[in-house]
């Protein structure tokens, strides 16, 4: 499922996770960038410790119990994958600014073109980065649906679900997973 002929998206000089885009999908969440550990099992959010998939199933959002092994098959649920930035640290400290000023306009073009219904960033920080690097925009968002849009794509951000964002529980993503499947389902009718 790689974005159909769109491997200018994919050119790196490292070893990365692939995007799981389609046009026509419904939610494409987008993380900051790949774990070393998740690049090293080739599986989005394959710590053990993190948090995405327990919340993802106890949500509702998805039909299955599904674990990082799985990760491609949540396209039958409309669902795809990508980062703010494709170089992979194994904590979000190892990235720079030159990371964001080359991957975030990236991350725009991919979403441009893809068109999803909704991209859901996995926190504040990736999201902030996003809009600073890809969209020359400095703001102060809050989690949840976002006033602006990327092409058509509406917004949505949710907490990091990293071990490192303990500020939240894994209630609290269950919940923020939830409002977005119920925003999902308000849009598609």
């Amino acid at each position: 499922m790689e974005s159909s002929g769109l491997d200018q998206f994919q050119e790196t000089n490292f070893e990365t996770l692939t995007d799981y885009l389609q046009p026509g999908m419904d939610i494409v969440f987008v993380g900051l960038n790949p774990s070393t550990y998740s690049v090293q099992v080739g599986h989005y959010f394959a710590n053990p410790r993190n948090r995405f998939w327990r919340a993802l199933n106890r949500s509702g959002l998805v039909g299955e119990e599904l674990g990082p092994e799985r990760d491609h098959e949540l396209a039958k649920y409309g669902i795809g994958f990508t980062d703010v930035v494709k170089r992979p640290t194994p904590q979000a400290s190892g990235l720079r600014a030159a990371d964001y000023r080359q991957w975030a306009p990236r991350l725009r073009e991919k979403l441009e073109h893809f068109s999803p219904r909704i991209a859901c960033f996995h926190g504040m920080t990736g999201y902030k980065a996003y809009l600073k690097y890809g969209e020359g925009v400095d703001e102060r968002p809050e989690l949840g649906l976002q006033g602006r849009t990327i092409g058509d794509t509406r917004v949505f951000v949710i907490p990091n679900p990293s071990p490192a964002n303990a500020q939240y529980s894994l209630d609290d993503l269950v919940g923020w997973y939830r409002k977005l499947a119920q925003f999902r389902a308000d849009l598609v009718g």
